[in-house]
Order: C-alpha cells, then sequence, then structure tokens
C-alpha cells in the first residue's frame, strides 16, 4: 500500500475516532448567525457535514483527473503506435525503393561489364588477327629470302 494512501486512512481513522469520542459536543446545539437570521444548530455537525462534502468533492476531482491522464495515456499510446507503424512503413518502403535502385545499378553494372567483356573480346581477337597475320606476313618473308638464297647458290651438290 503507498505511503500516501496509508496516511489519509490514518487521518481518516483519526478523525472519526475523536468525533466518537466527541459526540455530545458535535451535537450541542448552539446559536448561529446567518447574516440575515439566527438559527439554533449543532455546529461541530454542520462542520462534520462540510467536511464530509469537501472530502467527497476533492475525491471526486481526483477520479476526474487520474481518468483525464489515464484517457490521455491510451490516446498518446494509441497515437504513438499509429506513428510507429508509419514510420515502419516508411523504412520498409524506403528498403523497397533502395532495393530497387541497387537491383537496377547492379543489372547496369552487369550490363556494362558484359559489353566491355564483349569489346575485350573483340579487340583480343583483333589483336590476335593482326598478330597472326604479321607473323604469317613475316614466316612468308622469310620463307621467300631462304628461297631466293637457295636459288642464288645453285644446286647443292650431293
Amino acid at each position: 500500500m503507498p505511503l500516501r494512501t496509508l496516511v489519509l486512512l490514518v487521518v481518516v481513522t483519526v478523525l472519526a475516532l475523536f468525533t466518537a469520542l466527541n459526540w455530545s459536543a458535535f451535537m450541542a446545539p448552539t446559536t448561529l448567525s446567518l447574516a440575515f437570521m439566527t438559527v439554533q444548530a449543532p455546529l461541530g455537525l454542520i462542520m462534520l457535514g462540510v467536511t464530509a462534502i469537501l472530502a467527497t468533492l476533492f475525491l471526486l476531482y481526483v477520479v476526474y483527473i487520474q481518468t483525464a491522464v489515464i484517457v490521455d495515456a491510451r490516446r498518446t499510446a494509441r497515437d504513438l503506435h499509429a506513428q510507429r507503424e508509419l514510420a515502419d512503413q516508411a523504412e520498409a518502403s524506403r528498403f523497397t525503393v533502395l532495393q530497387t535502385l541497387l537491383e537496377t545499378r547492379l543489372q547496369k553494372l552487369e550490363e556494362g561489364l558484359v559489353a566491355a567483356q564483349a569489346r575485350s573480346d573483340d579487340e583480343f581477337r583483333s589483336s590476335l588477327e593482326r598478330a597472326t597475320n604479321t607473323l604469317a606476313a613475316y614466316i612468308g618473308e622469310a620463307g621467300d629470302r631462304i628461297e631466293r638464297r637457295i636459288a642464288d647458290r645453285g644446286p647443292t651438290p650431293a
């Protein structure tokens, strides 16, 4: 039990005990002035009634404040939950956009890589063909020189 509740309970118990012990004084009639007339009434009982009414009003006020706080807390929690879902959806949307962007760029990169590979293969084939032609030309030229030298020497004795 919280300390405030315990203190309030002790105060109410002491007040009830005080009232019970002094009930005859509470019920003693007294002349009371109401500004425009005078009345004979028990002042203790009137003051006890006013205290009870004020305590009831205070209790109702506390219940009203607590209810307002609970309603506000629930509304805030609901709003927070809605905002969290909205943020999660936005984050998921950003992830989807990012994934699409990455896939598009990866596809373009792969296409560029394939095109570069094809260009590289074409260049390699072209270079290989040129080198082959050049080598064939050199071999043909070397063969012609050899044949000319052999022809210039004449037949070789056996």
